[in-house]
């Protein structure tokens, strides 16, 4: 049975574990003992190790056919040194993976304005969190050249799902928004559908290839928090001008409101073949029992 590995065994990760662990064995890797017993339970063999600790990372070499890399790069500094450090664990004994799908991010566009655009827009990040993506997206597609090893990457946007990645915290602390004439446009993808796409990734994507791993939505930042409010029963955030809420909000905060894209998702659903069991947060409101108009 073939082996598929699993590097950044977080939550979207664990959404799709049950389903490849009745088609393959499946390790995960974690980096604290005590979250073993909660991988077991859903069909994976834990393995203890760490992107920061190249001395840990030796089990890792020639054990996978298949690898998800859903481990994101350090919160500073240059590059990723986390996928250089298992990309090289991979190698170490010659026994390379077939396939490698990687979760990056739709942050590698950078601020386009409100333009609508697809995969073939070069990146041009305008953070330093996504430079680091790019960074990595780079080691990784010239680790598919060099090896042979069958390398996809799935740029998601903003990952939400029915509850806990919703912004109710933010909304009930009164939070504020930009106004409309400030607004930038946000993407959207539910946790489920991304774990989805990881899967087809593994046996779908081509590669070298990018995917915008984005829903059919397109939403100013504001529209979504006031979307998310009414099917929640929650006041609707205050709207100010950017002015105003760069006093107000942390400057992560900031530069998230300070890109707007609009991106086309054709791709998923002509390469991979997908099918989104929530196209819209509209249908995902609805689903969790929000009152969407």
């Amino acid at each position: 049975m073939k082996q598929v590995l699993i590097v950044g065994s977080g939550d979207v990760a664990r959404r799709i574990i049950p389903w490849l662990a009745r088609r393959f064995r499946v390790c995960a890797v974690v980096r604290r003992p005590e979250e073993r017993a909660a991988l077991r339970a859903l069909g994976a063999r834990a393995l203890v190790a760490d992107l920061d600790q190249p001395s840990s990372l030796g089990r890792l070499a020639g054990i996978a056919d298949y690898v998800l890399h859903c481990a994101p790069p350090p919160a500073t500094g240059q590059g990723d040194p986390r996928t250089g450090r298992l990309l090289a664990a991979l190698q170490h004994r010659g026994s390379l993976p077939r396939r490698l799908v990687y979760i990056s991010t739709t942050g590698v566009y950078g601020d386009c304005g409100g333009d609508w655009l697809d995969e073939t827009r070069p990146p041009r990040p305008t953070s330093a969190r996504g430079a680091r993506r790019v960074a990595a997206e780079g080691l990784l597609r010239g680790f598919g050249r060099r090896t042979g090893c069958r390398v996809s990457l799935l740029r998601a946007p903003g990952i939400y799902d029915s509850d806990a990645r919703l912004p109710l915290a933010r909304l009930e602390k009164g939070d504020p928004v930009l106004q409309a004439d400030d607004d930038v446009f946000t993407n959207h993808i539910h946790a489920d559908d991304l774990a989805w796409l990881l899967a087809l990734s593994l046996f779908r994507g081509k590669p070298g290839r990018a995917y915008n791993a984005c829903d059919d939505s397109q939403l100013r930042m504001g529209d979504y928090f006031d979307l998310v409010a009414d099917a929640c029963g929650l006041p609707r955030p205050p709207r100010l001008s950017r002015d105003e809420l760069a006093s107000r909000v942390s400057p992560m905060t900031l530069s998230f409101m300070s890109e707007s894209r609009r991106i086309g998702n054709a791709r998923i659903k002509r390469e991979l073949r997908a099918g989104l069991r929530f196209p819209t947060v509209a249908d995902a409101l609805r689903a969790r029992g929000g009152r969407v108009s």
